[in-house]
């Protein structure tokens, strides 16, 4: 199987710098199916999760709260505002998360807030899925 160069880094550190066969990104409307030598692309990427590793086997997962991704063929870099590895997850402190944003929207009544509390509430989700929850 042909591999690449999958980067994903953060404002505060570079998350993995590794070999994969294939990633599944969060894209700005749909996932995203990255393989080698990919045509040169870049995606604009939603909060959500990033699946990587074997072409056809079982993924390792990445929260990612949005950013965007550049593929040149040889490197796909992942530029996110926040990543985590499933392992690095705090799946409880997630889950309390995710129950304080779904009680905070059903008592919020102004909008400002309502799309600060979905984002929050996205957040959570994302983590958990890429837990393995």
């Amino acid at each position: 199987m042909s591999v690449f160069r999958l980067e994903v880094v953060t404002p505060e550190r570079t998350v993995l710098d590794i070999e994969v066969e294939s990633v599944l990104l969060p894209a700005k409307g749909g996932l995203l199916g990255i393989w080698a030598n990919h045509a040169p692309t870049i995606a604009a990427l939603e909060i959500g999760v990033v699946q990587y590793g074997p072409k056809d086997g079982p993924k390792d997962r990445l929260a990612v709260s949005g950013g965007f991704s550049e593929m040149d063929g040889s490197t796909l870099r992942i530029f996110a505002n926040t990543a985590e590895t499933a392992e690095e997850i705090d799946v409880m402190r997630a889950k309390e998360a995710k129950e304080r944003a779904e009680r905070r929207l059903k008592e919020q009544q102004e909008d400002s807030d309502f799309q600060r509390i979905q984002v929050a509430l996205q957040k959570a989700a994302a983590r958990l899925r890429a837990a393995g929850e």
